[in-house]
């Protein structure tokens, strides 16, 4: 289990896709520490938006599972989503909170 992101989204147009190549890289970076080896590796793995930030927003807690285990992080996320479900959760900057 890791925190999905180390940091908080970005501001709207921080990761314009019309900056310099370096930089946007360098900060798709630091959002996707977590993520970035269990995508390299193929190994499964799932968020969940399982906390909230003061402001509402999410914030997604990765699981991670055995290769080959998807059937284990679908079963514990059906069995989170019950527990605490997130469906109807709406950060206020949404407008449907």
């Amino acid at each position: 289990m890791t925190p999905t992101s180390p940091a908080p989204p970005p501001l709207l147009g921080t990761l314009d896709p019309r900056q310099e190549g370096t930089h946007l890289f360098a900060e798709l970076g630091k959002l996707t520490y977590f993520t970035a080896p269990f995508d390299a590796t193929g190994q499964p793995a799932i968020s969940l938006p399982l906390c909230r930030a003061g402001d509402g927003l999410p914030i997604g807690v990765q699981l991670i599972a055995d290769f080959g285990r998807e059937d284990v992080l679908f079963r514990l996320a059906s069995q989170l989503e019950s527990a605490l479900p997130w469906a109807d959760l709406w950060p206020e900057i949404a407008g449907l909170a």
